[in-house]
């Protein structure tokens, strides 16, 4: 009997916008994506418009927007041109291929995150405990949420590792900076992007 293929989460980085365009196109052949975003509702001339643009999508739909009733939410992302997806290593040549095909037109143009390992290119897989632990701020966080490249995140990323015990972000892992002034909870996903909490109280974390 063959094996299922094993399903990982890649982080790719999509550049003009088009993270939701990608999503649609992954969504659409049943591959499961996330795309940090906030929901933001729409009032006044904001939600008239989102309301005509909506009309006119295919099946009345459009990732952009969270239709709940009669309110109109708008998905803004919280990292510029990160999107996550989660699928076998080789779904990723399909994805690739697209994003070049569409890249030869100018409308597009991303990457997936990949390390060089003796002039060999190896794809970054991320664990799964470290993306649902990035979820579970992001998804459950207050608005004080701040995001950090991969470039800042060797700067931050020190400090005594915790776990939340209490609260709507209890089971989250990472570790407690001074960040402005203030001990925050950083949650790494390595080498590519990483997310402070506002302030938790220590009652609230346990040592790892």
């Amino acid at each position: 009997m063959e094996e299922a293929p094993q399903m990982k989460w890649y982080a790719l980085k999509i550049f003009f916008n088009k993270a939701f365009d990608v999503e649609d196109y992954l969504n659409a052949r049943g591959i499961d994506t996330y795309i940090p975003v906030q929901k933001v509702l729409l009032k006044g001339i904001a939600h008239i418009l989102a309301r005509k643009r909506l009309a006119k999508a295919p099946e009345h739909r459009d990732s952009r927007y969270i239709v709940e009733g009669a309110l109109i939410y708008q998905r803004k992302p919280l990292v510029t041109s990160l999107l996550f997806v989660h699928c076998a290593e080789e779904q990723l040549s399909e994805v690739d291929a697209y994003m070049k095909e569409r890249d030869a037109n100018n409308n597009m143009r991303g990457y997936i995150y990949s390390t060089y390992q003796s002039g060999e290119r190896k794809l970054t897989s991320i664990p799964d405990k470290e993306m649902a632990c990035f979820r579970l701020v992001v998804d459950n966080g207050s608005k004080g949420l701040e995001f950090f490249a991969s470039d800042d995140i060797a700067r931050f990323a020190s400090g005594d590792r915790v776990r939340v015990k209490e609260g709507p972000l209890r089971g989250a892992e990472g570790y407690i900076k001074r960040i402005r002034r203030d001990r925050r909870l950083l949650v790494v996903i390595e080498g590519i992007v990483a997310v402070a909490t506002t302030y938790i109280p220590p009652q609230n974390l346990e040592k790892i």
